[in-house]
């Protein structure tokens, strides 16, 4: 069962970045508690995470340096 925040997430989006046959795109949804959804694309019924504006901020910073490139 997801958390009450997660349950009533979205719009759910998928990154603009994202064509449409990709195999490992996520998706993403404003929370009311002030944070962000993650959640796999292809199973948006399964698991998902709820973040905090400040973990988010550093995910996405880290993002837009490249840390994750590979």
């Amino acid at each position: 069962m997801l958390a009450p925040e997660l349950q009533v997430a979205g719009p759910w989006r998928k990154s603009s970045r994202s064509n449409n046959g990709a195999a490992n795109c996520v998706e993403i949804a404003p929370l009311l508690s002030s944070g962000t959804g993650v959640r796999d694309s292809k199973d948006p019924a399964g698991p998902a995470l709820a973040v905090n504006r400040p973990q988010w901020s550093v995910f996405v910073n880290a993002l837009k340096a490249g840390y994750f490139d590979l």
